[in-house]
């Protein structure tokens, strides 16, 4: 019979793992994979941005929103910070993104391991978690392995990003145990759609500002580099909004608007006649090559019923502002999103208000706690998914 048993040895479970410990409990890991953490070595293109110092609640999201604030405070925050300082990581910090000063995400998973090492919590790898009974105590994959508990501790992620051993199975479990689950939508993810002009801007890298419409209506706006493929669009704002539109796009209609021209603050129209006064006597391919990429032009032009070889100053009015358009409202319209395995995240999961926020343990199931992705909220891009998850582990392992 097991104290306390963890599902999952990823970024919630083993942090979970730790506070339990450190409360005098004797602790088991059990973890699919034959290490733990993969998943924590991939984030930040394997540099690891673990926090964010803009702890914001407009950066989380759930159909329960309102409970993230007994999650994601002051207080937690501060312990948080305290608990990656005691373990001895050292952040380097950029525009109030945290990283490990090495830059390495080996650097946090390591540490969080030697933890573990030196509290003696025990880890069982390559065992696959397929089905848990209650009755008295826990009992985990009863026909196979048999491992019996007192308390259990939930902390299998989702289903994205597979390759790291998130499979999915927390749902199941959670529903043969009680819970429901809000369907589950790939989130961080790349956005496609069916342009013919997709091929041609693939590869091209731009700053810009983004805007989402859903059914005509201004939903959210993001900047910052956006990365066109052959498919649709990607890159960090783009991620921030697909979490949105994954969830509503079986529904409603989800557009995309692009402004080119992020930099320019003064009237378009105006900017672009002064323009092109300092550089008479150019086409409007040679105009716009001073601030565009050379596979743009053609497809904003073109889409703007526009001649390269035409010179500003002989466009008629409508003509001009159909070129602002495709210039600073370039619409996209979205049809799909990558799938969970190119997604960083998941929305979805077992609502907030099937759980105690303020320590993790199931309402439904005594003893029972969850953590991390496996719950309804999903982060923003920065350092937020992370920022739950250990949040979420620390919760559980100190009041289990």
């Amino acid at each position: 019979m097991k104290d306390i048993v963890i599902i999952g040895g990823g970024a919630a479970g083993l942090t979970a793992a730790i506070f339990a410990a450190k409360k005098g409990h004797k602790v088991t890991i059990i973890e699919r994979n034959n290490t733990c953490g993969k998943k924590i070595l991939i984030t930040g293109n394997g540099k690891c941005n673990f926090w964010n110092e803009d702890q914001n609640l407009t950066h989380y999201h759930s159909s329960n929103k309102e409970y993230i604030k007994n999650i994601i405070n002051k207080e937690t925050n501060e312990e948080i910070l305290s608990f990656f300082k005691k373990i001895g990581i050292v952040p380097k910090i950029k525009n109030g993104y945290y990283y490990p000063y090495s830059e390495q995400s080996s650097s946090i998973k390591n540490a969080l391991l030697t933890e573990i090492k030196n509290l003696n919590i025990e880890i069982i790898y390559n065992i696959t978690v397929t089905e848990i009974t209650k009755k008295d105590n826990f009992i985990i994959n009863p026909n196979k392995e048999n491992i019996k508990t007192k308390k259990l501790i939930i902390a299998t992620g989702s289903n994205a990003c597979p390759k790291t051993g998130s499979n999915g199975i927390g749902y199941t479990i959670a529903q043969k145990l009680g819970h429901q689950i809000i369907k589950p939508y790939p989130g961080l993810v790349q956005l496609k759609g069916f342009e013919p002009y997709f091929k041609k801007w693939a590869g091209v890298r731009t700053d810009a500002i983004v805007t989402l419409y859903e059914d005509g209506k201004k939903i959210k706006e993001e900047s910052g580099q956006l990365q066109l493929t052959d498919y649709g669009l990607s890159g960090i704002c783009i991620f921030n909004l697909s979490s949105y539109i994954a969830r509503n796009l079986e529904n409603h209609k989800e557009e995309i608007s692009i402004n080119f021209t992020p930099w320019l603050k003064e009237n378009q129209k105006t900017w672009l006649k002064n323009q092109n006064k300092l550089v008479p006597d150019r086409t409007l391919e040679e105009l716009l090559e001073g601030f565009l990429n050379y596979k743009l032009i053609p497809i904003i032009l073109k889409e703007a019923g526009l001649n390269q070889n035409q010179t500003l100053d002989k466009l008629k009015d409508f003509e001009l502002d159909k070129l602002i358009q495709k210039l600073t409202d370039f619409k996209v319209k979205i049809t799909g999103t990558n799938t969970f395995n190119e997604a960083q995240i998941c929305t979805g999961g077992i609502p907030l208000t099937e759980i105690n926020s303020k320590t993790m343990e199931s309402l439904k199931v005594k003893n029972l706690y969850f953590t991390g992705e496996i719950l309804d909220v999903n982060g923003d891009c920065g350092g937020y998914n992370l920022s739950f998850a250990w949040t979420t582990g620390m919760l559980a392992g100190k009041n289990i």
